[in-house]
């Protein structure tokens, strides 16, 4: 602990140089608009900026807490557009749709950001604590996973999702399922076979994950408001004056605790990231709650709080791996190791010892922007929802050109513009048919994962299915599994006693 204590002595040395401490507040701030414009999302951020950052000469310690402000601000800057706009920022994101966007019609925009922020803040905060604490022994426990445990891990994902739509599980069953079926698009990278690319050449590659947000979300929202225009059924969204109270955050306590630790586990494990610790919590959460989750999807406020937590403390998380490890624990991380990499220095267990100001440097910038982010943020709420007040016919081209633009110049293929406007019809066909988009979404994340470390399984066993059940990882995850599944019916069963002695009596 000691070690602990002088390693954070020596991080906070280095972030609160004045250089520094302008970077992490440039970072966050930054990031928070980039994460607030959907399609972009924190990977890109990182990206753009990472060339800028060693082409300016900046120290390797300085570049880094810079694009880990850029990082974390994107994650916490996701939930703006989710919010107001019902329209994801990023992947991680998504689940904000499901309870934040429906509190920002109901009149409380300003306490939906506001409690997203916050729990934004809690999360993040838990996990930056959680990885200096724990940061070394979770990464070994993470880098042990086996292709058998992904899929065990997966299988756990999939069973939270029979939560996302508690009224109509079929519904949400058959959205996962039309995910899986989007995965599965392009040529085969293990047997070289063409599946559902209908000679289309451009589809041989499979759809980006951007294009099947972009789509689903922002077009299928934008052919929603030009419906409600030509119907004349536009309704003017009330600006509100609301803030988190004292008691919205006593309500959903325990949901950040869970949602963060949730997240920041999650986050750990490479390869899984934050859509997967958003999804997981939130289902998580829900079958907690119910009986009594009948305003899950409506505006409920543990529904805005638990992927909110998770997908920031799932961000921490992904840092453990590689600092530690030298393991990318997401796509964004991936790019910060290469930035290491540009700087010749090598993550890894030696990185604390031979570069403290670089491991530790970043760690305290950690706690600096999370502080940073709820400062900056929670002032401009009100301004964020008066976005509310822009006229629909304004608001419909302004999601067309957020959707156009950020998807030309992330993939830059002229036919992915049809593909969106395709994919828009879909998910506004599936709305009037009153079906969930985020099963959707996350068949399709889900369902890659899955495919490939079912096939490498199989690889390693020979074709054995016995493989599957081999670890005492895959075995608890199993177990977590059922009981997302039995627990609330389980729970539910004096109810239901109790309805059935009234209707007898």
């Amino acid at each position: 602990m000691t070690e602990v204590f002088s390693g954070l002595a020596t991080g906070f040395s280095v972030a609160l140089q004045p250089f520094n401490l302008m970077l992490v507040l440039f970072g966050c701030f930054f990031g928070t608009l980039i994460g607030a414009l959907p399609g972009i999302g924190p990977i890109n951020g990182v990206a753009i900026l990472l060339p800028i950052a060693y082409s300016l000469g900046f120290p390797p310690e300085s570049a880094l807490i810079l694009l880990a402000g850029i990082y974390y601000g994107a994650e916490y800057g996701g939930r703006i557009s989710s919010i107001l706009l019902n329209v994801p920022g990023d992947a991680g994101a998504v689940m904000t749709t499901l309870d934040g966007n429906p509190m920002a019609r109901n009149g409380q925009a300003g306490k939906a950001l506001s409690l997203s922020a916050l729990a934004s803040f809690i999360g993040g905060t838990v996990a930056v604590v959680l990885m200096t604490a724990f940061g070394p022994l979770l990464a070994q426990f993470g880098v042990g996973f086996q292709p058998s445990d992904y899929v065990a891990l997966m299988i756990f994902a999939f069973a939270t999702l029979a939560s996302l739509v508690g009224a109509n599980p079929i519904k949400t069953l058959i959205g996962a399922v039309l995910g899986l079926m989007l995965a599965t698009i392009g040529v085969d990278s293990n047997t070289g076979v063409m599946r559902f690319t209908f000679g289309v050449p451009d589809l041989l590659s499979g759809i980006d994950f951007l294009v099947v947000v972009i789509g689903l979300f922002g077009m299928a929202e934008l052919f929603h408001l030009v419906e409600q225009q030509a119907r004349g059924a536009v309704k003017s969204i009330p600006v509100d004056r609301t803030f988190v109270s004292w008691a919205d955050i006593l309500y959903v306590r325990w949901t950040l605790v869970r949602a963060s630790l949730i997240g920041f586990i999650v986050g750990v494990l490479p390869g899984t990231g934050a859509s997967v610790a958003s999804a997981v919590s939130y289902g998580v959460e829900r079958r907690m709650a119910a009986p009594d989750d009948k305003m899950f999807g409506q505006g409920d406020r543990r529904g805005l709080a638990a992927p909110e937590a998770a997908n920031n403390a799932s961000a921490g998380g992904a840092m453990v791996p590689m600092l530690t490890l030298g393991i990318p624990g997401s796509g964004t991380t991936a790019i910060l190791l290469g930035a290491l990499l540009m700087f010749n220095i090598t993550p890894g267990p030696q990185l604390f010892s031979q570069h403290p100001e670089i491991a530790w440097g970043l760690i305290a910038s950690m706690y600096i922007g999370n502080v940073a982010l709820l400062v900056i943020n929670l002032p401009m709420v009100g301004l964020f929802a008066r976005l509310l007040t822009i006229p629909q016919h304004y608001l419909t081209p302004l999601i067309a050109i957020l959707a156009f633009i950020g998807i030309y110049t992330i993939v830059g293929n002229p036919f992915d513009l049809y593909m969106i406007i395709a994919l828009g019809c879909m998910g506004w066909l599936l709305r009037k048919l009153d079906f969930s988009l985020a099963p959707v979404i996350l068949g399709f994340v889900l369902g890659a994962l899955f495919e490939d470390n079912l096939r490498r399984a199989l690889s390693i066993s020979g074709g054995d299915w016995g493989i599957l059940l081999s670890t005492w990882e895959s075995y608890l995850l199993y177990a977590l599994s059922m009981g997302v599944v039995i627990g609330p019916w389980w729970r539910g069963r004096p109810r239901r006693r109790g309805e059935g002695a009234a209707d007898k009596a």
